[in-house]
């Protein structure tokens, strides 16, 4: 794997930023952990911990319980890259979840974050 700075930088020095783009939209802290659950498959305490122990990218993705499956069909631009052609695996799923906090922050509705 090559080494991206992002794959060593805390998930917990990051995740502020996700939270405040999507406040700044008008949505919530509550959302934006809705949607690293649903990504991930950590639960509130695993979260909380993870932010906690301010392990890296790599750590935090490698030691997710569940990938969801439905990650898959998030396509789309990010950073004027297409995530679906993104060919390194970590980096592809740090851009999910860009991805969807990005949706998140532009008004779509969780249902449709979300996949269902």
């Amino acid at each position: 794997m090559t080494g991206h700075r992002i794959y060593a930088m805390s998930f917990a020095s990051v995740y502020p930023l996700y939270v405040a783009k999507a406040e700044k939209k008008g949505r919530t802290r509550a959302e934006v952990d809705e949607i690293v659950q649903w990504l991930t498959g950590y639960d509130a305490q695993g979260l909380d911990r993870s932010l906690a122990d301010g392990v890296s990218f790599e750590d935090f993705f490698a030691h997710a319980p569940h990938l969801n499956p439905a990650r898959v069909h998030i396509t789309g631009v990010i950073c004027g890259v297409r995530v679906e052609e993104i060919e390194e695996p970590l980096m592809r799923e740090i851009r999910y979840l860009d991805k969807l906090v990005d949706e998140l922050a532009r008004g779509k509705s969780m249902e449709k974050i979300l996949r269902k």
